[in-house]
């Protein structure tokens, strides 16, 4: 921090500030630096190779800075559903075992998306007649999701049409919702885990701003012409281009998947919060699993807004969105459980979020619920909690796009001897 800066980096300032390396190198020392370095549960080789590995980082990085593209000097430190890029300072182990089968024997339930009967433009609305009811350990399956504005984003759409179908649905989004489907004895205070088994996109996706009048994107007065770009999905490479000699790895995801909101209802689907919603958190890809609180009897479940590929923060908007031509969860109840925000386990790193309109207070929410994970979960002391999520943890803007702003915290589990991390639970019974 340079002389004159007065505001500490926690104050509502607009300004940016880089931690110089001595502060952090001051975090490991003292108490609570030796306290972490000489703990039988932490993987001390792991803990190390991140010290070093930031030192080295930063030096490889001025040291090839002048030679190579600023993208290839990034590229190792831009995150992703790969956890190879998702954590480049850990090497993740190549073994992972999976969190569940992706194929899980259980009942069935089809949801197919049928405007004004199990799908809705915009909005969750705690009057709406389930589209399913199911138990614990059922999976639900949803065929050829419609993309949004009821299935109206197709190629060939025009910016005028995206301007006059956004000023229809106003209030609320322009998402397609499907749902609600409910979950038998779900009911406050409980949890549900949504197991993601399957997210199979269709052959084609879009990005998009709006015009600047809108509001909508990060940067709406420096882009007051909306633009419109289609991707192909379908050629069996994995990935999409963006430009010539530019691509974009595929991995799909629901941007909108939570429960019913607090309170009575209509609720626009555009803001995420403790529900779930419209987080548009790219980590849950196949294979990974969200945790949610129940904040009404039945959940309900909602899922929307498909993603074929998506940066951290989604900044002009949108994603690379599209819709699912099979989408699949597999729902578990945990009554009686403790969880106030969305958690999200992956093979490889444990997930915390917090979500509000000043991107300050979801910093602050998500470190307090990856620092309360640590103590009730894991066992640390608030102090070692702390540290360790100075030392150990990545915290990154999940959207700033939809009203409420995101931040997700990511503990990387190769951080933990193997004893300690298969006794680490997600979710724990409420005390």
């Amino acid at each position: 921090m340079e002389p004159g800066d007065l505001h500490g980096c926690s104050e509502p300032d607009r300004r940016w500030f880089r931690v110089r390396d001595e502060i952090t190198e001051q975090a490991t020392r003292g108490r609570v630096g030796d306290r972490l370095t000489h703990r039988d549960e932490i993987d001390q080789e792991r803990l190390d190779g991140f010290l070093s590995a930031r030192k080295a980082t930063r030096r490889d990085v001025l040291r090839v800075g002048s030679l190579l593209p600023l993208a290839t000097v990034a590229s190792p430190l831009l995150g992703g559903a790969d956890a190879r890029r998702a954590w480049p300072l850990f090497t993740p182990r190549p073994t992972a075992p999976p969190l569940f089968s992706t194929s899980p024997q259980g009942r069935t339930h089809t949801v197919p998306s049928v405007l004004g009967q199990s799908a809705f433009v915009g909005y969750y609305d705690d009057s709406l007649a389930p589209a399913a009811t199911i138990d614990s350990g059922d999976i639900v399956i949803y065929p050829n999701t419609p993309s949004g504005y009821g299935g109206r984003i197709q190629p060939g759409v025009t910016m005028d049409d995206l301007v006059a179908w956004r000023s229809e649905v106003v209030p609320w989004g322009p998402h397609t919702v499907t749902g609600p489907v409910f979950v038998r004895g779900a009911e406050p205070g409980d949890v549900l885990e949504l197991r993601i088994l399957r997210m199979e996109p269709i052959e084609v996706g879009f990005n998009f701003n709006m015009p600047g009048s809108f509001g909508a994107g990060a940067l709406p007065d420096e882009f007051p012409d909306g633009v419109i770009k289609t991707f192909r999905l379908d050629d069996g490479s994995g990935s999409t281009e963006f430009l010539p000699g530019i691509r974009i790895p595929l991995a799909p995801f629901p941007g909108i998947l939570g429960v019913q909101p607090e309170g009575p209802g209509r609720k626009s689907s555009v803001p995420p919060g403790p529900y779930g919603g419209n987080m548009d958190l790219r980590e849950l890809v196949e294979g990974t699993r969200l945790f949610l609180p129940v904040f009404h009897d039945g959940g309900p479940i909602y899922i929307s807004d498909f993603h074929a590929a998506q940066g951290d923060g989604e900044v002009n908007l949108t994603a690379v969105e599209t819709a699912a031509r099979d989408a699949r969860l597999q729902v578990v109840l945990h009554k009686n459980a403790s969880l106030t925000w969305p958690f999200v386990e992956t093979p490889t790193h444990w997930i915390t979020t917090g979500m509000s309109r000043d991107l300050n207070e979801c910093f602050d929410t998500c470190l307090h619920n990856m620092m309360t994970f640590m103590v009730e979960n894991i066992g640390l002391t608030p102090a070692e909690a702390y540290g360790l999520s100075s030392v150990a943890a990545s915290f990154r803007v999940t959207q700033v796009v939809d009203v409420n702003k995101g931040v997700h915290g990511m503990l990387a589990k190769d951080l933990f001897a193997p004893e300690l991390r298969e006794q680490i639970q997600p979710v724990l019974p409420a005390s």
